[in-house]
């Protein structure tokens, strides 16, 4: 579990350097690209948001699902 765990978050990094990389490729080349830029910069604050929340939801319903079963 520790191994995927790690893969996963390597990949979420590299994920994430993209987004960022992306999103100052697409501010440098101007206004045609504006509707790219934007869409890159929602997704490189929405990204790390939607992660927190997943991993949240999960060690949360984790937790209570261990908590029943000693019932």
């Amino acid at each position: 579990m520790k191994k995927v765990q790690q893969i996963l978050a390597i990949l979420g990094i590299i994920l994430l350097v993209g987004l960022y990389l992306s999103t100052l490729i697409l501010a440098i080349l101007g206004k045609s690209f504006f509707p790219m830029f934007m869409a890159a910069l929602f997704a490189s604050m929405a990204l790390p948001i939607l992660l927190w929340l997943y991993g949240f939801i999960y060690k949360w319903v984790k937790k209570n699902a261990k908590q029943n079963q000693d019932f």
